[in-house]
């Protein structure tokens, strides 16, 4: 488990990390989510004690990072992949690794082969591509077997089949009770692999919750209704909080009304439905409405007769 309480961090006049609290359980897979500067990499970087919080604490399996005597069985983090010896073999880096925690070689040669590093063991790990380096660090974060893993952005230069092994390992390893840590700016992956998400924005959480909830209280249920009567199935539900957009002929998308209230007002003046199909929130569109007012970084982009500005993507 982490706990983190009142955790802030303070670099001159600019405030990175501003007193969040939360809690990561174990057992499950917890997302961490935020824009570019948000705070994301940094509070990381706490919890494992690479940077020290200007106040608050950050507790994990019971007692600071530091203060844990054999930090590699209590955590296993991934913070940034090449963060190696880069004239060590992979076989190697592992090796000097394990003789820190008296970890046996069989253990190296299992994570070695869990990661898929079996081709490139031997080979130095600063000519390794952006996906093999990740593999070694997730190998570096696993060796000690710990009862808590912490992945900044761990599917990050994997391929689709990396992304897969990603999903379908920290799922695993929740199953087996551990407790599991992890950003990625890949939001449909996040979708799949996280059961609890953190949303931080400008250095604070805005959202503590389980995916479902972040995904139903992001917007009004909205409905997808087509019928040949759209116009006149539409003015009967606009009103009373009630809205209605047609983009499409014979095409209504309602919100405010579920699908039963649309279809039994269809009904009562004879207006043929055919298709009523409640639309589900992606988390995409949940992430974007709350963090719209949270971005600090924004891209800008020419349409040829006006600027627009669009927010970055979610990063550290």
């Amino acid at each position: 488990m982490i706990e983190v309480k009142d955790l802030s961090k303070v670099y001159g006049s600019k405030t990175a990390v501003a007193g969040v609290s939360f809690t990561v359980k174990a057992g499950q897979v917890t997302g961490f989510l935020g824009p570019n500067g948000a705070g994301k990499s940094t509070t990381m970087r706490m919890i494992m004690g690479l940077d020290r919080p200007t106040s608050g604490s950050a507790i994990v399996n019971g007692r600071p990072y530091s203060a844990h005597r054999d930090p590699l069985h209590q955590v296993g983090a991934l913070l940034d992949a090449k963060a190696v010896h880069t004239s060590r073999s992979a076989y190697n880096h592992l090796r000097a690794m394990a003789a820190t925690h008296s970890i046996p070689l069989s253990r190296v040669h299992e994570v070695i082969e869990m990661t898929g590093l079996e081709a490139v063991a031997k080979k130095k790990a600063g000519g390794f591509s952006l996906g093999m380096g990740q593999r070694l660090g997730i190998a570096a974060a696993l060796l000690g077997d710990p009862q808590t893993l912490i992945l900044d952005e761990p599917v990050n230069g994997l391929d689709p089949e990396g992304v897969l092994w990603v999903r379908n390992l920290v799922r695993y390893l929740a199953s087996q009770g551990k407790t599991v840590f992890l950003s990625s700016h890949l939001m449909s992956e996040m979708a799949q692999t996280a059961d609890h998400l953190l949303v931080i924005g400008r250095g604070r959480i805005i959202a503590d919750a389980p995916m479902a909830q972040v995904l139903a209280g992001s917007r009004q249920a909205v409905t997808l209704v087509r019928t040949s009567a759209a116009s006149q199935l539409s003015s009967l539900l606009v009103g009373n909080g009630v809205k209605v957009d047609q983009n499409e002929p014979e095409t209504l998308k309602v919100s405010g009304l579920d699908s039963r209230q649309i279809a039994q007002l269809a009904l009562e003046h004879s207006i043929l439905v055919y298709e009523l199909t409640p639309q589900s929130t992606s988390l995409e569109e949940a992430y974007f409405e709350l963090t719209r007012d949270e971005v600090e970084y924004h891209s800008r982009v020419s349409d040829g007769s006006s600027n627009q500005s669009i927010a970055a993507p979610a990063g550290k």
